[in-house]
């Protein structure tokens, strides 16, 4: 819009001319600006809003690629700016430089001096109506431009609706169908979790029975050699032995299976457990892997179950296998990590940290807060139970310790598993009764002997009577507590799975009226989370066991440690709401570095 309202630009620079074309234009109400030179008239013409300009011929033109060429070649379409040029008579033809400068001003009117002062007043109005109505034309283009745009943003929005509508449709169609195939995955998943529970509580019901069985075959078999110490009947006595101890290990291998075991911390050195696993790691990655083992210098101790971290080790390398289809590299460290007191972490609370590391496929971000859910895994149904990383993170838990799992698609896993750093020298533990040589002495003890099966019961005390002990017995847990009320023995060993009551039911009624009463808990299968809390791990014997091996846990229960009075007992550490830590999956110590039973215990892709 014009800055100052019917302006025209004068440039008639000789005599009074300027000042006349000024009074007439006054006249009519058009505003002069009188321009001295050609750049002055060039500088109005840039300024918004001059709607005409009158020159004299003989001092205005406009040569080629002169600034005045330039802004007139540049005029946008809508204008075409008027030019009123004063011209003296001609007796001859213009030049053709002068005929080129009318043309390039374009929008001419000439008239020939002495001009009327009317007719060059009518000539100044007619050129500043037609420049006003192409500043009205430029209003309408320009409005029209806009409503042109406003039309595309709306056909813009429109379109963006569109594409957003049909991405939301397109969504939720894809979570519908990804609903209905977790739907069915989550069914077969539970018919399989539902078929391996079932398979688990079949298989802790053989472990028992085939414990019972082993149990009393290989303690008579000791009687036998007791009683008749011939060398043949010593030889006979221990190929038999051999074969109990094959059947030992099957029945440990299918109670971890079954996972109905304890754990049994003990001061153990991680690095050196490591080393004395690395063949066995080897073997469980196979050929096409290459190995890593990078550990900390000096050593690095934690109170926790050394064959429970074999099987999280052996459970962690198999998934990195796995992740690397087989050929790819893993590495095994481990370090000693310090509290970091930004976090709030005591300043004693340093931690071992072991770590299993593979340049796999990597996990998706949105898998990784459910890896250590049980029975989650990628694996296909029927290939895995996925109860690999839930083993390590419920054994880390155990322990004291945590778990900590990084990945990203493309460039691998890295598994942590911490368990709370403890001084070797502060935490050492009772040396254990030696298992070779002669069997401790205890002196005749009381003993009661609580066992439902009669065969296993009848070989007890006959083991316990040689020994020099006075044993009554007891076929289930209600007699045994009548006997315990009618005469408190010195010590009772009592089976778990029995009728009726469960020997930790036992212990726990018992122990109402007799608090210091030791008890030793013979089982080959038993609900180990009740077993901790009321027993703790150190007065469990693992059927089938020897008669040196019972002999030794009665001298060690019937004998206080350290001051601690009979019947008390290292108990599994308590969780932040006062209860006994459930034990994560578990293996007797006939199963202990087992490598059939690492390999059985949930073998998931991404645990």
């Amino acid at each position: 819009m014009p800055t100052s309202p019917r302006r025209v630009l004068v440039h008639a620079p000789r005599g009074r001319d300027a000042e006349v074309i000024q009074g007439v234009l006054q006249l009519r109400g058009l505003a002069a600006e009188l321009c001295q030179s050609r750049s002055d008239l060039l500088e109005g013409l840039k300024r918004e809003g001059a709607e005409a300009a009158i020159v004299t011929e003989e001092e205005f033109t406009v040569t080629p690629d002169s600034p005045l060429h330039e802004w007139l070649g540049a005029q946008p379409s809508w204008s075409d700016f008027p030019f009123i040029v004063l011209t003296t008579r001609h007796t001859k033809r213009r030049s053709d430089s002068a005929q080129a400068s009318l043309r390039a001003m374009g929008n001419v009117v000439l008239l020939e001096r002495p001009v009327n002062a009317d007719t060059l007043a009518s000539a100044a109005e007619a050129a500043v109506r037609g420049r006003e109505r192409q500043y009205a034309t430029r209003r309408h283009l320009e409005e029209l431009d806009q409503a042109r745009a406003t039309v595309d943003q709306l056909n813009r929005q429109l379109e963006d609706r569109i594409v957003a509508r049909t991405r939301e449709l397109a969504g939720a169609n894809d979570r519908l169908m990804s609903e209905i195939a977790e739907r069915e995955r989550v069914q077969a998943a539970l018919v399989q979790v539902q078929k391996m529970e079932a398979i688990g509580r079949l298989t802790g019901g053989i472990a028992h029975d085939f414990n019972n069985l082993l149990h009393v075959v290989s303690m008579n078999l000791e009687l036998l050699a007791r009683i008749a110490p011939e060398p043949k009947v010593e030889k006979i006595a221990s190929q038999a032995r051999r074969a109990v101890g094959r059947g030992s290990k099957l029945t440990g291998q299918l109670l971890s299976f079954a996972r109905a075991q304890s754990l049994l911390p003990r001061m153990t050195d991680v690095n050196a457990l490591l080393v004395g696993m690395q063949e066995l790691i080897a073997v469980s990655a196979g050929t096409g892997v290459r190995l890593a083992f990078e550990l900390c210098e000096g050593e690095a101790w934690a109170k926790l179950d050394p064959s429970q971290l074999e099987m999280a080790i052996l459970n962690l390398v198999v998934n990195a296998k796995d992740a690397t289809g087989g050929q790819g590299f893993i590495r095994i460290t481990t370090r000693v990590r310090e509290p970091s007191p930004a976090s709030g972490e005591a300043a004693e609370s340093r931690q071992v940290v072991v770590a299993v590391q593979d340049d796999g496929a990597g996990i998706p971000k949105a898998l990784l807060t459910k890896v250590f859910d049980p029975f989650f895994t990628t694996k296909p149904v029927g290939s895995g139970t996925g109860l690999g990383l839930s083993q390590v993170y419920g054994f880390a838990q155990q322990s004291g310790g945590s778990t900590r799992i990084a990945s990203e698609p493309g460039k691998g896993t890295v598994v942590e598993v911490s368990f709370p750093l403890v001084d070797a020298h502060r935490e050492a533990e009772p040396a254990d009764i030696a298992e070779d040589g002669e069997l401790p002495v205890s002196g005749q003890r009381r003993i009661l002997v609580i066992e439902d099966d009669e065969d296993v019961r009848r070989v007890i005390v006959e083991s316990l009577q040689q020994a020099g002990h006075s044993v009554t017995a007891a076929a289930d847990g209600a007699a045994g507590l009548a006997r315990i009320a009618h005469s408190l023995p010195e010590l009772v060993i009592v089976d778990y799975a029995m009728p009726g009551m469960n020997g930790a039911e036992v212990i726990r009624r018992a122990r109402e009226w007799a608090p210091d009463l030791p008890f030793i808990l013979a089982t080959g299968y038993a609900d180990m989370v009740e077993v901790g809390r009321i027993l703790g791990t150190r007065s469990i014997l693992t059927k089938p066991f020897d008669i040196g091996s019972l002999l030794r846990a009665v001298a060690e229960a019937t004998q206080p440690l350290r001051g601690e009075p009979v019947g008390g007992r290292q108990d599994l550490p308590a969780d932040s709401r006062g209860g006994a830590r459930a034990p994560g999956p578990q293996r007797s110590a006939a199963s202990a570095g087992s490598p059939e039973a690492g390999s059985r215990e949930g073998r998931t892709e991404v645990s």
